[in-house]
């Protein structure tokens, strides 16, 4: 059979067609989504995907405490699931999302189960947008949800923790400092694909120089010891609690920005109009989640990282993601490979998310910015500007038994308070 040939598979996202010889590119074409090279290449491109993904997805739950390996499972699991529901359209990993470590951190008091409860509630939103989506168009989103409103959530999700990073940074400063500058350096004046991995050499590197310097914990380093070298990963199951969903939910704002935005820069990059397949990533995002909140994961996103790979490969196949997906699987039933990552010690993390958090509240600006945002008119500016504080101070205030934090509060604010005032403006006007 000639390999050329649709496999029946391809609805699914799991059948491609042979890009020319299998060996090499095409001159002035790229692999598309429904192609793929030879299998020893789509691997090797795979364990691109996984490396690129690694630092981010991983760093989500050394911050928040929850299980390492049963987020990186589910991560797999929702890679596999959104190559499914996108019917191979849109290549996409899915990876732990930054958006969440403000709502988990908020909410620890909870509990685990409380904080998983609230990444099921942000994922179950997230399926009912993509629903409406599906249904109406993606321009519903930008009708509900202007360039001023989701610029205002994203930067004040990412603003919120600034204490907790600069905390962190402060309980080791000198490793806080080296770790800060390796990323900032690498980040900077690493080329192609290492400048992308900034983050998680940056890490590697502070890590290295804690261990060297004796800045781990000692009781991490025993317990990756003991730790099992094969196991299966924790599963949590989620409670609900009304104060721990209110502090969740505004994330659903930033998985909506990221998942469209996505799927619009993979079709600049294919020359493919997938317009039409936006409300199944968002869709998709949101069971991946679900699942993840169920089971004992963080809520997941899709990855910004792996588009440079692509965009550096020009191989866009979702073979690849495939790979990736079930090496993140099989990595996640190794407890030993857990227990390394909770002994990155805290001026490591500080360092770290400085740069991480400070990214989140400057991608809300630089939607601000994509938007062309007028300043100028006093609803913009009033309403940004309140949410912003509001997330930025942590602003507390409790409704009966219910206490809310900063990142309610300013999205729910904004979300309410912009239509209101813009039609109140505009009637005036």
């Amino acid at each position: 059979m000639d390999e050329r040939v649709k496999p029946t598979g391809q609805g699914l996202g799991v059948g491609w067609t042979l890009h020319g010889d299998g060996r090499r590119i095409t001159a002035g074409t790229v692999v598309a989504p429904d192609e793929r090279l030879s299998w020893p290449r789509t691997i090797g491109i795979g364990m691109q995907h996984v490396i690129a993904m690694f630092g981010a997805t991983l760093l989500v739950p050394t911050i928040t405490g929850f299980p390492v390996t049963t987020t990186l499972f589910f991560s797999g699991i929702g890679t596999a699931l959104f190559l499914v529901i996108t019917r191979g359209r849109v290549p996409s990993y899915l990876g732990s999302s930054f958006a969440f470590i403000a709502p988990l951190t908020a909410s620890a008091s909870h509990g685990v189960g409380a904080q998983l409860g609230g990444v099921v509630a942000a994922g179950v939103a997230l399926v009912i947008v993509g629903l409406i989506v599906k249904a109406l168009g993606s321009h519903v989103i930008d009708a509900v949800m202007p360039p001023v409103v989701t610029g205002a959530v994203v930067a004040l999700i990412g603003l919120n923790l600034a204490p907790t990073a600069a905390g962190s940074f402060e309980a080791q400063p000198l490793i806080g400092a080296v770790t800060l500058a390796s990323i900032l350096v690498v980040t900077v004046l690493g080329p192609g694909l290492l400048g992308r991995l900034g983050i998680l050499v940056g890490v590697v590197i502070g890590w290295v120089f804690a261990a060297v310097t004796g800045g781990l914990a000692p009781d991490r380093v025993d317990a990756l010891g003991d730790a099992a070298w094969f196991g299966v990963p924790q599963f949590h199951a989620p409670t609900f609690e009304l104060s721990v969903v209110l502090v969740a939910l505004p994330v659903v704002v930033v998985l909506i920005a990221e998942n469209v935005g996505h799927v619009k820069a993979v079709a600049a990059m294919t020359g493919r109009n997938l317009d039409g397949v936006a409300g199944d990533a968002l869709l998709a995002d949101g069971l991946a989640t679900t699942l993840a909140g169920a089971g004992g994961g963080s809520g997941t996103t899709t990855y910004a990282e792996n588009i440079g790979v692509m965009a550096a490969t020009r191989v866009y196949s979702t073979a690849a993601y495939w790979v990736a997906a079930v090496t993140a699987i099989v990595l996640a039933f190794s407890p030993k490979f857990g227990a390394l990552v909770f002994t990155v010690p805290d001026g490591v993390l500080g360092g770290a998310t400085l740069v991480l958090y400070g990214l989140i509240g400057i991608l809300g600006v630089r939607i601000w910015m994509d938007a062309k945002v007028d300043f100028t008119d006093p609803v913009n500016l009033t309403v940004a500007a309140a949410a912003l504080v509001a997330g930025i101070g942590d602003l507390t205030l409790s409704i009966g038994s219910v206490e809310l934090g900063g990142i309610a509060w300013g999205s729910v604010g904004i979300l309410v308070a912009y239509p209101l005032l813009r039609r109140l403006a505009d009637l005036k006007g």
